[in-house]
């Protein structure tokens, strides 16, 4: 069976993560995330794989090839305007050459049994099946209404307050007949916004399968902090890739590190952590679990990193404090700072001396923040978009 892994979206709700980079591109432990997911399907013995690619798609195509390097088969179908979910699979439907499919989104992560969701598909009569999986928040996803039966009576896409009438989220993952083809015009078109509810009025059957394990979507900030941590969980052990240069530091496993890392006099890193390589750590620097550092980053004496995923090249200074902060490529953060949870800093971001950024706050690509300046507000760049909504 054949997979098709939907990566045109422009990343919106990520900014200015995906300024950069397509969203599926987004490191993940220092790989992309999109590797991740190729290796999961692999693993679950789906080799044959469609992308259809849209915003920064060339990215996409240059890192996995022809994907003979992860153990399958990749095509590729470029969109030249915006198609939606399923126009954007529409658009593929020659390689799919008439039989069933699978379709899941580029920002998944996930660990889920997906050949029990197929064979569950094809021992049913429904032209799809929707992968629906519980969830705390599903005001971001759309909700089913699922009978003992496993068909689906009602479908809504993100509900509001007054409208949840069940916490059961639509992965993104559906089994698709070919016949479903059929349903969807040559123009943009949703599955969750447009293709289920018109088949519903027609009294079409839509199953709902519940799956099991560990699923999300790198959609925004949170999510993408969250799928880390549950990634770096998941480490088995330590892993050491080259030379390590160590001077009186202490080290807690499970650990990746990667080649030519320096740690400097009574530091402590504590596991899980991913470092990438010739990554410099200097003196009394404290990395705290469900971290992950990437390639030729420097971290000065006395900082202190928890709970954070830095990206590569980034400097950061002596006696700078980042808590569950995301940092992208080529940012340099100086001296005597304190980056509290859920910050966002975008590539090649100079930030001050003494500077203080607040929770939740974004700052865009090459933006120059003055030190001692106590960040309360987001910043922009004119020179880039500044929608935050959207896919």
């Amino acid at each position: 069976m054949k997979t098709c892994i939907m990566c045109g979206g422009e990343g919106t709700r990520l900014r200015p993560l995906t300024f950069d980079r397509p969203k599926p591109m987004i490191p993940l432990l220092n790989k992309p995330s999109l590797v991740h997911l190729v290796e999961h399907l692999a693993l679950e013995g789906f080799n044959d794989i469609v992308l259809t690619l849209g915003y920064l798609g060339g990215e996409i195509e240059a890192a996995l090839g022809d994907g003979s390097m992860y153990g399958v088969h990749v095509e590729y179908v470029h969109e030249k305007e915006k198609l939606g979910t399923a126009g954007s699979v529409k658009n593929a439907q020659e390689l799919f050459e008439g039989e069933p499919f699978l379709v899941v989104g580029g920002d998944h992560v996930m660990d889920l049994g997906l050949r029990e969701f197929v064979r569950f598909h094809e021992k049913n009569d429904a032209p799809v099946t929707i992968g629906l999986i519980p969830i705390d928040d599903p005001r971001e996803y759309g909700i089913a209404d699922l009978d003992v039966n496993n068909r689906i009576n009602r479908f809504f896409e993100k509900p509001g307050p007054g409208e949840i009438f069940s916490n059961l989220a639509s992965t993104g993952i559906y089994v698709c007949d070919p016949e479903i083809l059929k349903w969807i015009p040559e123009n943009k078109y949703d599955f969750a916004k447009d293709l289920f509810p018109d088949l519903m009025i027609k009294g079409e059957t839509i199953n709902g399968f519940l799956v099991r394990g560990r699923w999300t979507d790198i959609g925004n900030p949170r999510a993408y902090r969250e799928a880390c941590r549950w990634m770096l969980e998941k480490m088995p052990g330590t892993k050491i890739s080259g030379r390590l240069s160590i001077k009186d530091a202490k080290v807690t496993g499970p650990i990746d590190i990667g080649h030519d890392v320096s740690l400097g006099s009574n530091s402590s890193v504590v596991g899980p952590i991913v470092i990438g390589e010739n990554t410099t750590i200097g003196d009394n620097v404290l990395i705290g679990p469900y971290t992950s550092i990437g390639s030729n980053c420097t971290i000065g004496d006395n900082s202190r990193i928890l709970s954070s995923y830095i990206f590569d090249n980034v400097h950061i200074g002596i006696n700078t404090g980042i808590s569950g902060a995301v940092i992208d490529n080529a940012t340099r953060i100086k001296d005597s700072c304190i980056l509290e949870t859920g910050s966002v800093i975008g590539p090649r971001v100079l930030i001050g001396d003494e500077v203080t950024i607040h929770s939740e706050i974004r700052i865009w690509p090459e933006v120059t923040v003055k030190k001692e300046t106590r960040v309360k507000e987001s910043i922009g760049n004119d020179d880039y978009g500044n929608n935050i909504k959207g896919s």
